[in-house]
């Protein structure tokens, strides 16, 4: 029977609009009525995930920035494997030298390294990558790119981020084309030290290799006396391949999910802009009516 269901965030559990449908709302907290424990495992940090969720009346655990941080329902840092930092420059160094962007995601910000225009522009470009198909000065007024930007810190080079002396749970560069990332992911890929995954074809993320949230989903439940068979995990893109790939109970993607996904899961339920969270916990509930 299952007994936990952890979602995705982003192209899962929210609609293209970024944010939670009311009807998804009330299918997890029916969920919770039934004894069913809720997580949400993202790619996201503390800070951006808490921008979507403190709109919300939803409690649950959180699975963040890939695997690197786990929170229970209370907000309690459970566990955190952040990047070594000599490897960060190392990676660094190496990424400077194409054109792209890069994130350095910490606990509660983002870091970006140059100027100010800079990182407006690379801010922009995000926004017209992976949202927003609008003029920059349309992007700069939205809620979404003001949420980023307030979240965001500019560092001059790669020293004045280490002497910040904070964590670094991931590395999230993005470039516009889909070459590029392929040659990144090809040159960095052999590093037996790292998890190299992407959530769009334009990105790639870069984690701790323990730091992957089949992983880290498994070693959570289990320490709270769960098994894997009463588990049911929903994800779309390959950032979630580590745990749609594993022996959870349900392994669930999006109909909205890239095809390798699908090709590895058990289930499929409705796009994320088709209420398929909420579909796929109701179709859950009606089966244990029956147990």
């Amino acid at each position: 029977m299952i007994k936990v269901i952890a979602s995705d965030m982003d192209g899962t559990l929210l609609g293209d609009n970024h944010e939670i449908a009311p009807q998804t709302i009330e299918a997890i907290h029916r969920a919770q009525d039934a004894g069913i424990r809720f997580i949400i495992a993202t790619g996201r940090n503390y800070h951006t995930a808490m921008q979507i969720m403190e709109e919300t009346d939803i409690v649950c655990d959180y699975v963040l920035s890939s695997g690197a941080e786990v929170r229970d329902a209370q907000h309690r840092i459970v566990s955190c494997l952040k990047l070594d930092m000599d490897l960060c420059e190392e990676i660094y160094e190496i990424l400077k030298t194409y054109d792209i962007s890069m994130i350095f995601c910490t606990r509660d910000c983002d870091y970006q390294i140059g100027t100010a225009e800079e990182i407006r522009k690379n801010s922009v470009l995000y926004f017209q990558l992976f949202f927003l198909d609008m003029k920059p000065e349309e992007i700069m007024k939205t809620g979404l790119y003001k949420r980023m930007e307030a979240s965001t810190k500019i560092v001059p080079d790669f020293q004045a981020l280490r002497n910040e002396n904070v964590p670094v749970y991931k590395i999230f560069l993005y470039a516009k084309d889909e070459e590029t990332i392929a040659s990144i992911e090809k040159k960095l890929g052999n590093n037996p030290l790292i998890a190299v995954a992407s959530s769009w074809v334009n990105n790639l993320e870069i984690t701790d290799v323990r730091a992957q949230k089949g992983p880290v989903l498994k070693e959570y439940i289990e320490s709270l006396g769960y098994m894997m068979d009463e588990v049911m995990v929903l994800g779309d893109s390959m950032n979630d391949y580590s745990m749609l790939s594993m022996d959870f109970g349900a392994t669930v993607a999006m109909e909205n999910s890239v095809p390798e996904i699908k090709e590895t899961v058990k289930y499929i339920t409705k796009s994320n802009d088709n209420l398929g969270v909420a579909f796929a916990i109701d179709e859950l509930l009606k089966t244990r009516k029956y147990k």
